[in-house]
């Protein structure tokens, strides 16, 4: 299992917008192979902060399958206008923590 993390910085004023689109976006992230799951957290402390965390079966089903999908250009159309900065995606792989 794979997590994406991404650190997102809404431009300010538009959080409503953004929170809406995101509902909206949430339909094409969910349809790619290889989808778990996926939250959207707003920070307290900052104004327009968000973090996005979603759960892939594979980095590829991330930046393969959902990268070059006709899904993702819709996603990007919704979303990617709100964000200033853009936001840098990574990835994480659990660590077991049995000896």
């Amino acid at each position: 299992m794979i997590l994406e993390a991404v650190m997102l910085q809404v431009k300010p004023g538009e959080e409503a917008a953004y929170e809406k689109a995101f509902r909206e976006a949430s339909q094409y992230i969910s349809a790619i192979e290889g989808y778990v799951s996926h939250t959207l957290q707003r920070c307290i402390e900052v104004d327009g902060k968000y973090l996005l965390l979603v759960q892939w079966r594979s980095l590829e089903d991330h930046t393969v399958g959902f990268r070059q999908s006709e899904e993702y250009l819709e996603w990007k159309k919704l979303l990617h206008p709100f964000y200033d900065p853009f936001p840098t995606v990574e990835h994480f792989q659990e660590v077991s923590l049995e000896a």
